[in-house]
């Protein structure tokens, strides 16, 4: 039994967004009204792995993680429900982020990671310290 066969689960997993989630522009709405400007759900090092927001001239990758899919230490939660199937799917999400880290890193990118909990003001304040100096 896969996790599309209950349609409660399918229908929820269906509506998940890579992109243009509430978080994310939120985020965007308040660094776009500070005169920045960026590429969105962009490829920084070429490849299948893609940030939220990209400044390709300064260099830094931005990403908005979900608590769920990131696994954040405050609000991350584990399903019970084909907890074998999903567990190990999660990890390897956690994996992932951290070499997309190290990569980025390594290719001379800023990485700035945020939980989508943050407050957007506070996030657009980061991003802008950093890429404005």
């Amino acid at each position: 039994m896969s996790w599309a066969s209950i349609e409660e689960s399918r229908r929820s997993m269906l509506a998940n967004r890579r992109r243009d989630t509430s978080p994310e522009l939120a985020v965007r709405q308040r660094i776009h009204a500070a005169g920045l400007r960026y590429r969105v759900d962009f490829p920084p090092i070429g490849g299948r792995r893609r940030a939220d927001i990209v400044f390709t001239k300064r260099k830094v990758a931005v990403f908005i993680d979900g608590c769920f899919w990131h696994g954040c230490p405050i609000h991350a939660t584990f399903p019970k429900r084909n907890s074998e199937y999903w567990l190990p799917k999660l990890q390897r999400n956690i994996e992932r982020d951290r070499d997309t880290d190290a990569q980025l890193q390594d290719a001379g990118w800023i990485v700035l990671r945020f939980w989508e909990h943050e407050a957007p003001d506070a996030v657009a304040q980061q991003i802008e310290h950093v890429v404005v100096g």
